[in-house]
């Protein structure tokens, strides 16, 4: 079993497909999943009830808050991340190295490192595409060697993890 690092932030969907089309497919696959949720992410799940579903598609604590000195590291250290469903602000904050929550944190410590593989599947509304900045963010991805994927809305999140080595 490879660990993965499964990260997601607060998306439409996320609620009802995250576990069905990304966390439980991706066990299924071999994968371990390390979950670490974005604090809107881990709230939204709470409210819905999903958070039950994600934590039964691993042996690891669902994170969504970095730890306190002295405790234990929860996760291991995966060299495969997967960050889906990205949002747009989400991806923007991880492109310019705001790592302002646990989540970000995880992903900003291993971007572009040697032996680090990341695929972002983002959302992102049409009209938000045009704000002069995207390209920016997602050019500074891609230089730092993330497979970058935009989520269709009408077809399953799992094709995400064929991208994953």
């Amino acid at each position: 079993m490879r660990d993965l690092g499964l990260v997601a932030s607060s998306c439409g969907g996320l609620d009802v497909r995250f576990a069905a089309e990304l966390a439980k497919p991706a066990a299924a696959r071999g994968w371990r999943p390390a979950i670490t949720l974005t604090p809107t992410a881990y709230r939204w799940l709470e409210h819905t009830g999903g958070l039950a579903d994600v934590a039964a598609c691993t042996d690891l604590p669902v994170r969504s808050v970095s730890r306190l000195p002295g405790e234990p590291r929860p996760h291991p250290d995966p060299d495969v991340f997967l960050f889906a469903p990205a949002s747009a602000n989400s991806v923007a904050k991880l492109a310019l190295g705001i790592a302002d929550n646990q989540a970000l944190t995880v992903l900003g410590d291993v971007l572009g490192a040697p032996g680090i593989t990341m695929v972002v599947a983002y959302q992102i509304q049409d009209t938000r595409a045009h704000h002069p900045a995207w390209q920016r963010h997602l050019g500074t991805l891609a230089d730092a060697g993330v497979t970058l994927h935009r989520l269709d809305p009408d077809r399953p999140w799992t094709e995400v993890l064929d991208l994953l080595p």
